[in-house]
């Protein structure tokens, strides 16, 4: 560590390049990123979503709701008629619940694992 500073030895401070206190950094202007950027950058902050809920600081979950949002906004933006999965609907939802409902009871689910049973693999 360098002596009278925080961080690793190895990383410049950022503070030494210039001020950044009140600014967060969020990463380039979705608008300005291609397509395959841009789904990169979705498939990194979704993967990074549940480690930052669960070990974040406040800032950090607020910084990283804005930038999801904000590449998830411009992702809606360029495809308007991206194909949506009809069971991804409410419409799509009723209809399984409405099945679920008439099933009669040879065919109505048993035990998480399937007919006639209750357990796990293993019988646990």
């Amino acid at each position: 560590m360098i002596p009278g500073r925080g961080g690793h030895p190895n990383r410049r401070n950022r503070r030494d390049d210039h001020d950044e206190r009140g600014t967060t950094m969020t990463g380039v202007d979705p608008d300005r990123l291609d397509d395959q950027q841009l789904m990169r950058e979705l498939e990194t902050i979704h993967r990074t979503r549940h480690d930052t809920l669960l070990y974040g600081s406040n800032d950090a979950l607020r910084a990283h709701n804005d930038r999801m949002a904000r590449l998830e906004g411009e992702y809606l933006r360029r495809n308007p008629s991206r194909f949506v999965s009809p069971g991804r609907t409410r419409e799509g939802a009723r209809e399984r619940t409405a099945g679920a409902a008439g099933r009669g009871p040879a065919d109505a689910p048993v035990g998480k694992w399937g007919p006639g049973t209750t357990a796990g693999p293993g019988g646990a």
